[in-house]
């Protein structure tokens, strides 16, 4: 068994394609117009074939409050792997990208998180060994 696709809630799935490919690196793989929505899907360029993020539109009445209290906790939605957290934070904040928490060592792990523009906080991070 194997991951295939992970979510991330969005509240504008354009801005959020944007955002996750001309920001933060990802590459389109799927954009299929499913009604008022889409089947929108990004990879790492480094694994075209590995595991597609959904950019998931977030029209459940659930959402909203669950997406606002992760935030108002400082508790990233998801976790992205990244070979250098500092250059990343850097790389990042001069393309504008605000960070909730600047990178911060943990011992075997270097964790940074960023706010993603569309209502998730997303966590940047690298092990060591």
């Amino acid at each position: 068994m194997r991951i295939n696709l992970a979510s991330v809630l969005v509240d504008d799935q354009e801005k959020a394609r944007r955002f996750y490919t001309e920001v933060l690196g990802f590459v389109t793989k799927h954009d299929i117009p499913m009604g008022g929505d889409r089947w929108l899907t990004v990879v790492s360029p480094q694994a075209p074939d590995g595991t597609e993020l959904v950019l998931e539109p977030s029209g459940h009445p659930a959402v909203p409050p669950f997406k606002e209290a992760l935030v108002a906790d400082g508790i990233p939605y998801t976790s992205f792997a990244v070979d250098d957290v500092e250059a990343e934070y850097r790389r990042l904040r001069e393309l504008g990208v605000r960070f909730t928490q600047e990178p911060t060592n943990m011992g075997p792990v270097t964790t940074a998180v960023l706010d993603d523009t569309c209502g998730n906080l997303i966590q940047i991070a690298h092990h060591s060994g």
